[in-house]
């Protein structure tokens, strides 16, 4: 039997997409899913996602959400078996390249098994795929998920996320929201500690907010100990008032919250990526990732990113010479990152905004 061919010469009965985790690659996947809604309405969209991301994917309309438990060991594999027992896709999009969605994959039976070029991949990924997107050379994540359309056939340049925000989340948001002030969200935690910037930074970096653009300061975040003392920290060393919201909203309410702010100020984390998908601008704190790779898309420009600095006093070389994704996860690390450079970048977000 000959293998499909792409580009597709039409458009497939059913697709199945399959990025478990994690919040900020979801936001990513999300473009392709509205490609493939825009030119090919009457195509079947099945997403196979994390039990956690379900939380905020479920919100996405004409899509079959398939939720996988990570937590639930390899019951949850033969569980995902036996629910897509007797079911084939024209179309699988393997957008995750670790070992444990390579296995949920073998669950999944698809003519077309599309998966990320050799450069890309890890965990065996090529032997559960039979085609791949192509390589491109230092390319930006949001890109890099788009090429999956465009091998498909689709016309997919530029994301478009139209990421919903329910009448709910904007209530809550409705409730702390200052109408007659610009609103900073501080999101100051990513899911790796060392990305995160330091708490003088951020407590410094509002205060300034407060007392120079008559801002409305919110911290937010999840119910974690680490957010929660990270907050506590924050808030002690500041001298103007802030919000603290942390570990008091669900994914649903931070999409609200999120979307009435005037900037969102965060390391590379899945709530910077979740305010660009909303088309919040995003100041993104870089030095552990380098946010030519990783950054909130829409926000590139205005990013303070120190990854150079960083290749240079942890690695010995320049950012051009490592391989692309390479993260300097070490001790200190962002403390490269000046408040001054911070300052002047919201000081810009905010003159482009009036």
């Amino acid at each position: 039997m000959n293998k499909p061919r792409l580009p597709l010469a039409s458009a497939p009965g059913k697709i199945c997409l399959l990025r478990l985790s994690a919040l900020g690659d979801v936001s990513h996947a999300l473009p392709v899913v509205r490609a493939i809604q825009a030119q090919w309405p009457e195509t079947e969209i099945t997403w196979i996602c994390g039990k956690f991301e379900y939380k905020l994917l479920r919100l996405i309309e004409g899509v079959r959400f398939i939720v996988f438990d990570k937590k639930a060991g390899f019951s949850e594999y033969f569980r995902l078996r036996k629910q897509l027992s007797g079911e084939r896709f024209d179309v699988l999009l393997h957008m995750q390249v670790a070992a444990r969605a390579n296995l949920a994959s073998l669950a999944i039976c698809a003519d077309i098994r599309l998966g990320w070029d050799t450069e890309r991949s890890r965990d065996l990924h090529q032997l559960f795929i039979n085609q791949r997107i192509e390589a491109v050379a230092r390319q930006h994540q949001v890109q890099g998920f788009l090429s999956f359309a465009r091998a498909l056939g689709l016309r997919a340049e530029q994301p478009e996320w139209n990421f919903p925000v329910t009448d709910a989340a904007k209530e809550f948001a409705d409730q702390y929201i200052d109408g007659q002030r610009r609103v900073m969200v501080i999101s100051a935690c990513s899911s790796h500690v060392l990305r995160n910037w330091t708490v003088e930074g951020y407590a410094a970096l509002a205060d300034y907010a407060v007392s120079e653009h008559n801002m409305q300061v919110i911290l937010s975040g999840g119910p974690s100990e680490v957010e929660l003392k990270m907050a506590a920290e924050i808030e002690s060393a500041m001298y103007q008032p802030v919000l603290n919201l942390v570990g008091k909203d669900t994914l649903e309410q931070l999409a609200g919250l999120l979307s009435r702010a005037s900037v969102v100020v965060s390391p590379d984390s899945g709530p910077a990526h979740l305010a660009n998908a909303l088309g919040t601008p995003v100041l993104g704190l870089y030095a552990c990732t380098w946010s030519r790779r990783s950054g909130p898309y829409g926000s590139l420009a205005v990013s303070v990113d120190c990854f150079e600095e960083a290749a240079r006093k942890y690695r010995n070389t320049t950012a051009d010479q490592l391989p692309w994704g390479t993260r300097i996860e070490e001790n200190g690390v962002m403390e490269l990152i000046h408040l001054g450079d911070v300052k002047q970048a919201l000081d810009r977000i905010l003159d482009s905004a009036t």
